[in-house]
């Protein structure tokens, strides 16, 4: 089975319309929003709906905490920026990396109990204090206060069980153009790059499973954008990094992607760099017009990619709140709201 694209719903509960698509052979996952939440109950619920259709779905979210956490309160701990923990970290350094783990390790358990299998997280561009689009989503400006930071997340994410994913590669920290809106260019070397927005990918790279690439262009390194370049995806990721998970592109609807043509050229170009797993979110139109092209050209399965990022195993949860990390970690996330 295919299984190339992510996609995604309007509401609360599933349409008609929507049942129909998850059942598409070339539907690999689900990401869901804000607006698909109003509480545990109820998106644990929609997200069994969409199993009982397709059991092998990948489903995911963007839970990172701060302005960019989906579901928020109604059973959901309220949780801090990693920005927050970096300024953290300049005051506590190890009560930081403790915060950090537990920051990953709740994120991860209440999204795992919900019967998700990821959130894409977490974000380890540089914040060099130019884009707003990053900003407090950054654990730090700098590199080594990021990734230390950024390991003991990860580490808390995977003693929840979840597989992480590292983004926006290889770094959109350092351009002012928010790649929602238009598509960045920097106009740095590869020398400049490699010595600084790189850093945290390159470092940590042996402990994520998966990687999203941003919407930007880096003329002086590439005539393609990041999420479309064989170099950067092939040449840079794989080999200088030597990283051997997955690659999902970031999602196809964003302006920055847009300034490479039609929906199906996006998935092409996506594709043709390397990208194993395709998101398209918020123009069902798009959604449909990238199936089209998908059933038509062959480009392999991404079962396997779907089954690396898959939860290791259902987690109640009642063994979250009874679990030895949760008193601990909901203590630090609500004082660190204060």
């Amino acid at each position: 089975m295919p299984q190339r694209l992510f996609v995604d719903i309007e509401s609360t509960h599933l349409s008609g319309e929507e049942s129909d698509l998850l059942l598409h052979p070339e539907v690999a996952g689900l990401i869901l929003f804000a607006r698909n939440f109003e509480s545990r109950e109820q998106v644990t619920d929609l997200v069994a709906q969409a199993r009982a259709i397709r059991p092998e779905l990948l489903i995911g979210v963007d839970q990172e905490g701060g302005r960019v956490q989906r579901f928020c309160g109604h059973g959901f701990v309220r949780l801090p920026s990693l920005q927050k923990l970096g300024l953290l970290h300049e005051k506590a350094p190890d009560k930081a990396k403790e915060a950090s783990f537990l920051h990953g390790w709740l994120m991860g358990a209440e999204i795992l109990s919900a019967g998700l299998d990821l959130s894409f997280a977490p974000v380890l561009d540089l914040d060099s204090n130019r884009c707003k689009a990053i900003g407090d989503r950054s654990f730090s400006s700098d590199p080594s206060i990021a990734i230390s930071l950024a390991e003991s997340y990860l580490k808390g994410m995977e003693d929840a069980g979840m597989a992480a994913t590292a983004k926006h590669f290889p770094g959109h920290g350092s351009v002012e153009v928010d790649s929602h809106l238009a598509l960045p260019e920097d106009s740095r070397d590869m020398d400049e790059i490699a010595a600084y927005d790189l850093l945290p990918f390159r470092e940590l790279a042996t402990m994520y499973k998966a990687v999203m690439p941003g919407h930007l262009l880096f003329p002086q390194v590439d005539s393609l954008p990041v999420g479309f370049s064989s170099f950067w995806l092939q040449t840079v990721l794989r080999r200088d990094l030597g990283f051997s998970g997955v690659i999902f592109s970031d999602d196809l609807s964003m302006a920055g992607a847009a300034a490479s043509g039609s929906y199906s050229h996006r998935a092409e170009l996506a594709l043709k760099a390397g990208c194993d797993l395709l998101l398209a979110c918020n123009n069902r139109q798009g959604t449909y017009e990238i199936l089209k092209f998908l059933e038509q050209e062959a480009y392999g399965s991404g079962a396997e990619a779907v089954c690396t990022m898959k939860a290791r195993e259902q987690v109640k949860y009642e063994d979250i709140l009874a679990a030895p990390h949760y008193q601990r970690a909901q203590q630090i996330m609500t004082t660190m709201q204060e």
